[in-house]
């Protein structure tokens, strides 16, 4: 591809240390920025909002690019400007994941008591398989109480695990089932603990309140990096939250604070994305 040349916006003010990759940011922005419309985005949009959050422009640059090589966006040319449209793969990740982390937030009021139990041993020499097995389980909400052994009470995420274990090759030394617990062994409450850091999860809630709350109506480019940081605070919260049903976590207060987030996002949301389409000139 062509270098691209097109001159690029700057913001007035960037955050001196960035939070996250230029890869994550730019899955926030692409995510609710540019699939909300269905509209190409100039290269010099996704980078004045990527230089906004702290990246630098070669970071920025080289996310933008894998982004394009993965098959998540694709590129056009337009004059001397290169834009960037999601492909069909791409739109349909987004809408996955915008359920996930913006309309699961609340816990299911009934649960049957069934947990689905992956176990799926991978060797330590085998670290990048491992590394996309911990993620992908994560993110569906899955708890490790041992090596090679996840477990998660969303019964329903069964097609999901089975995609992630069959794209790493990892079937023929796999095993799966639901049901119950047993008698034998460690107990319900102690197969949540063991398989999910509470502690460190509800600090990390603390710490998240901390940072959003009670912050003064913004406007501007400042709506719109603010927006954009609460976004990428939201879509970490599967990854280290599982939701669990309330009969396994009663008065979780994680729930609680991720409903106020979805508020702020609500409430920021109109001035955040006014900016951006001035910016991405698609007002």
């Amino acid at each position: 591809m062509a270098p691209v040349t097109e001159s690029i916006s700057r913001p007035a003010t960037t955050r001196s240390t960035p939070v996250g990759s230029a890869r994550s940011a730019l899955i926030s922005i692409l995510g609710e920025f540019v699939a909300p419309y269905r509209r190409p985005v100039r290269t010099a949009a996704l980078l004045y909002a990527l230089t906004g959050m702290g990246f630098g422009e070669p970071a920025s640059r080289q996310a933008i690019a894998r982004a394009g090589a993965s098959g998540l966006i694709s590129a056009e040319r337009d004059g001397r400007e290169t834009k960037w449209s999601l492909t069909e793969q791409g739109h349909q990740l987004f809408v996955e994941g915008r359920t996930r982390v913006f309309t699961d937030a609340s816990r299911a009021g009934h649960w049957d008591g069934r947990w689905l139990v992956v176990i799926a041993p991978v060797p330590e020499s085998h670290r990048a398989v491992r590394k996309k097995l911990y993620a992908a389980f994560r993110w569906a909400g899955f708890g490790n109480p041992s090596p090679g052994v996840w477990v998660t009470p969303h019964v329903d995420r069964l097609p999901e695990a089975t995609k992630v274990i069959d794209s790493l090759g990892l079937s023929p030394n796999t095993v799966s089932f639901i049901g119950s617990p047993a008698a034998a062994g460690i107990s319900e409450d102690e197969l949540v603990q063991r398989s999910w850091d509470l502690g460190k999860i509800a600090d990390d809630y603390d710490d998240l309140l901390a940072r959003f709350v009670g912050r003064k109506a913004l406007s501007g480019e400042d709506a719109l990096f603010a927006h954009l940081e609460l976004i990428e605070a939201l879509r970490q919260t599967p990854y280290m939250d599982p939701r669990l049903p309330e009969a396994l976590l009663p008065d979780w207060p994680g729930l609680g604070v991720v409903e106020r987030l979805q508020d702020l996002r609500t409430a920021w949301a109109p001035a955040a994305h006014a900016h951006w389409l001035s910016i991405a000139r698609l007002d």
